[in-house]
């Protein structure tokens, strides 16, 4: 089953944050994977009130038991949630993981290579 899309039009103002946390917490409990996707493509220009509807929402995602991911987030916006010290799931991205391990192999002194 496929997470629930929220497409919040931007600049969203305190009572439209309020509307949006309760459709994200009913996408969360709707889904079995506990996830909601909001497209933030129609915020507009990013700044603090983009990051403060990001941060409500993801609150009210985990309240409920789950997380939000992004869709098409503007690479300034990712940068300033970045700044702020809020991670989201992207979506289309590949999670962030350590860097596959490397054989390292030991060489006597003077041994020739094979």
């Amino acid at each position: 089953m496929t997470p629930a899309v929220l497409v919040p039009a931007g600049p969203v103002t305190r009572e439209g944050v309020a509307g949006l946390c309760e459709d994200v917490r009913a996408a969360v409990l709707a889904c079995p994977t506990r996830v909601a996707v909001v497209d933030v493509g129609g915020l507009g220009a990013p700044g603090l009130g983009a990051v403060d509807l990001l941060a409500r929402l993801e609150l009210a995602a985990r309240r409920a038991g789950g997380r939000i991911r992004l869709r098409a987030p503007d690479p300034e916006l990712h940068a300033l949630l970045d700044l702020v010290g809020l991670r989201f799931e992207v979506e289309g991205k590949a999670e962030q993981r350590e860097p596959p391990l490397r054989v390292e192999e030991e060489v006597e002194p003077g041994e020739p290579a094979v």
